[in-house]
């Protein structure tokens, strides 16, 4: 593997999904400085453009739309953006789909992964994201796994075994997600919104995770201790670590 810095991959269903539930952590990140690469399997443009059905728009109009949308959002972000342009409901796992996820990991050299949980009973677009990109992680480790145009990595092409985390789903609960890990996102809250302002084909997500940034940092305060001096601004988003972490101090 190649000596990296710090670099974020995020892998994301659709042209949204990404804004709604790691806007904050993609902005944390290269406010830091850090690379941040999303990459889009598709752009939602039949399960999550409604507004833009009802208005009589084609399907390749709706594409062109969301991938407007999400390119400004990332660019908001200050992060780069992929479009694997995969098709969405149904998002089926693919051996082509997944070659090329491989090429991503292996471009962005990620050391962290964020993408969605391995349970989503109202879309199976999002565990289907989910497997493909711990399935991808895997494999892109390997010098054996030929890239999507049949050659084989160089030996600073493999990438290591960065930390995934699981972003969270729209309706946690009947996920079964449970975060383990709250990131105070109170600085980069800014630059979400923005993102977000980025997606008017659903409006209607504005105002729910801003209200959901708001529950998250309630818990961040509580879980931080009272003696870091938190402001009761505090905005958050919420995660779950998926391999152990490996570490030589419990802290």
């Amino acid at each position: 593997m190649a000596e990296t810095t710090p670099s974020l991959l995020v892998v994301s269903a659709h042209a949204g999904d990404f804004v709604w539930r790691a806007g904050g952590a993609i902005a944390s990140a290269t406010m830091r400085g850090e690379r941040a690469v999303v990459v889009c399997l598709s752009y939602g443009e039949r399960g999550e453009s409604a507004s833009q059905w009802l208005e009589g728009r084609s399907l390749e109009e709706i594409k062109t739309i969301r991938r407007d949308e999400a390119a400004a959002a990332a660019a908001a972000l200050g992060a780069e953006i992929e479009f694997l342009d995969a098709g969405d409901y149904p998002l089926r796992e693919s051996q082509q789909t997944l070659e090329r996820l491989i090429d991503v990991y292996r471009r962005a050299q990620p050391t962290v992964v964020l993408t969605h949980p391995l349970l989503d009973p109202y879309n199976g677009d999002h565990p289907a994201a989910a497997r493909m990109a711990l399935e991808a992680r895997v494999l892109a480790q390997a010098i054996g796994v030929a890239n999507s145009d049949g050659t084989y990595p160089a030996k600073d092409e493999i990438i290591g075994a960065p930390p995934v985390f699981f972003f969270e789903p729209h309706q946690s609960e009947q996920s079964e997600f449970k975060p383990n890990l709250l990131l105070d996102i109170t600085a980069a809250f800014p630059q979400k919104r923005a993102a977000m302002e980025c997606m008017p084909a659903q409006k209607h997500m504005w105002s729910y995770y801003t209200d959901l940034a708001i529950r998250r940092g309630v818990q961040v305060k509580r879980n931080a201790g009272p003696n870091l001096g938190l402001p009761h601004d505090t905005m958050g988003e919420a995660y779950m670590r998926y391999y152990p972490q490996v570490t030589d101090v419990l802290q």
